[in-house]
């Protein structure tokens, strides 16, 4: 598949900043050893842990940085002092070609509006959404977007995100025609908004492009494994994501309750033990984390703040495929079939 591209990653953002990053770049980088970084942040800071992890050293070349942008500080500040943070200056290593792939755990509003400002969006593609895969009970995650990027939506944006929901999935997923659905409060073709029924109209007749419609989806089937690409606006997705990660820990910690209730109920967890630690990984965020703005000139990736080094490890390896299989060309691609075919999403 090629040789692995160079990750600039944000030393400091995340709950516990350069520790759970580098031990995330040293999880990877062990899978992987072709993998690079370029570490930005306090520099003895990030030293101090990368002496912890020896045989990451030569993976890594250590760009200091005085200023961090907080979780709490709002987007349009943080893009003033762009130039100066560890953020705004690993997705500058991207814009400059010095890295191939960005990834930050810092603040998501100032990552995207950093991102958006520096490396701009594809031509074709009006905002950038958030990405990411979640679990389902089929043979394969799916990609759910937008997930909090944009709190509103039209018809372009829609069918947009929709292509590049298609072109994420063909690579993380390995799916030559990924199943795509829009959320909706029905399945019906009359249900729901405008909006909705003139993007599915769209996405109906583009044949075309590589993916297959397949109407609308309610929120209870999400997880059934029955759709590839689930594609909403922000408001409606992370509203969507975040109950799905709460009801998660609801049942989890119900099993917990209920296994510890009793003498008999424990020797019941011993049995069932195998089962309840499939589960347990099923519903792991951290076998999930990496969300990737999508729609930009270059790969940026999220990383949950509360992620381990597992969750940091898995997110340079979104960050890592996508770039090496260079999915921003990829997208550029579909635009061009729907501009060719002169759908009302390319209009300008």
């Amino acid at each position: 598949m090629g040789s692995a591209p160079r990750i600039a990653i944000d030393a400091m953002g995340g709950d516990t900043g350069p520790a759970v990053m580098l031990a995330g770049a040293a999880c990877a980088h062990a899978r992987r050893d072709d993998l690079c970084f370029l570490m930005f942040g306090d520099k003895a800071l990030v030293r101090a842990e990368l002496d912890k992890h020896k045989r990451l050293k030569d993976a890594v070349e250590i760009v200091h940085c005085d200023d961090v942008i907080a979780g709490s500080e709002k987007p349009s500040q943080a893009i003033r002092r762009a130039k100066t943070t560890s953020m705004g200056r690993a997705i500058a290593a991207v814009k400059s070609g010095q890295a191939q792939a960005a990834l930050s755990a810092g603040n998501t509003g100032a990552l995207m509006a950093m991102s958006k400002l520096s490396l701009r969006t594809i031509p074709g593609i009006d905002r950038p959404a958030l990405a990411a895969l979640l679990p389902t009970l089929g043979e394969n995650d799916l990609v759910m977007l937008d997930l909090g990027a944009n709190t509103e939506a039209d018809t372009q944006n829609l069918v947009q995100w929709a292509v590049m929901g298609a072109a994420y999935s063909r690579i993380a997923l390995d799916l030559e025609r990924p199943r795509v659905q829009l959320l909706n409060i029905g399945t019906e073709e009359l249900k729901g908004t405008d909006t909705l029924k003139e993007a599915a109209a769209i996405l109906r007749d583009a044949d075309y492009l590589g993916l297959r419609f397949d109407g609308f989806i309610e929120g209870d089937k999400i997880s059934r494994g029955d759709v590839d690409v689930v594609v909403t606006d922000g408001f409606s997705g992370n509203i969507a994501l975040k109950t799905a990660e709460g009801t998660a820990r609801f049942v989890a910690d119900l099993l917990r309750r209920a296994f510890t209730s009793s003498v008999r109920s424990k020797i019941g967890f011993l049995i069932s033990r195998p089962a309840t630690e499939l589960l347990k990984h099923h519903l792991d965020p951290n076998n999930h984390n990496g969300a990737v703005f999508l729609g930009l000139n270059g790969i940026v990736v999220k990383s949950h703040g509360s992620a381990n080094e597992k969750g940091v490890a898995n997110a340079i390896r979104v960050a890592a495929r996508l770039a090496r299989e260079d999915l921003t060309r990829k997208i550029k691609d579909d635009l061009d079939n729907i501009a060719s075919h002169r759908l009302p999403a390319a209009a300008q």
